[in-house]
């Protein structure tokens, strides 16, 4: 995603420079393993993408990508638990369970999900928040789902455990740059799409999720019509698109 480096940048400063858990000492250093175990950043930049076409600053929406950065990484932290998916490898490096032991891994979790949402309450209005915790609670609910083998379909738990932080990385934003609830329906329905075809793109480099339940090929035929679909919603869009769309068209190729 060349076109968004210079907001690759400063979300990546920013994160450096948070106060990550100012009363747990040595907790900050977990903390910060797990924020700089790499990853393309997509929710984040999302975000700030979203916001800079809706026409906020940059310097205005790092809190609140930060924050959703920060929940999609606590998710991760808390997913990879022996009780959950019992993963000892996150993007090439030990999970954090590893590294730290499954308690202080526990706690790292709590710890970016706690700053996150101190970063949303920075913002004067409750909206940020309110998306943000709303967002957060569907994750919890879609990995609930996940755990305990509830009915549904993949494609349902998918839109909880994914779609949702897909969509609050566009709400958020558009919070942020006091875009009032009428007018947000475009944005929100393009934000369905991105998460649709994160997530299968996801399962089809992967070889597991609903390409396990419908086969590779169905999985690719909606991927490829999730991303007709978000082209058309940016086009709808009367504002300058040119950061969305390269994180859309960046997203089919990982499935190449």
């Amino acid at each position: 995603m060349p076109g968004n480096r210079g907001s690759r940048e400063l979300l990546e400063d920013y994160l450096e420079g948070l106060p990550l858990a100012p009363e747990g000492g040595e907790l900050a250093v977990a903390m910060r393993y797990v924020l700089q175990s790499g990853g393309k950043r997509v929710r984040p930049l999302l975000c700030l993408a979203t916001g800079k076409a809706a026409g906020a600053e940059p310097s205005e929406l790092l809190p609140a990508a930060a924050a959703i950065e920060l929940v999609h990484t606590f998710s991760l932290v808390h997913d990879d638990l022996p009780a959950l998916d019992d993963d000892a490898l996150r993007r090439g490096r030990p999970s954090a369970h590893v590294e730290f032991g499954e308690a202080v891994a526990i706690l790292t979790g709590d710890a970016l999900l706690a700053e996150a949402f101190r970063l949303a309450c920075l913002y004067d209005a409750p909206e940020v928040a309110r998306e943000l915790a709303e967002a957060t609670s569907a994750m919890i609910g879609g990995q609930y789902l996940d755990v305990t083998s509830s009915q549904g379909g993949v494609l349902a738990l998918n839109r909880l455990k994914t779609g949702r932080l897909f969509s609050a990385s566009i709400g958020c934003a558009l919070w942020v740059a006091r875009i009032p609830e009428a007018r947000q329906s475009p944005w929100r329905a393009l934000a369905e799409e991105i998460g649709l075809l994160f997530q299968l793109v996801d399962d089809i480099m992967d070889g597991d999720g609903y390409v396990v339940e419908a086969g590779e090929e169905e999985a690719r035929r909606l991927a490829d019509e999730a991303a007709a679909r978000a082209r058309a919603r940016l086009a709808d869009l009367p504002v300058d698109t040119t950061e969305l769309a390269e994180i859309v068209e960046g997203l089919p190729t990982r499935a190449s």
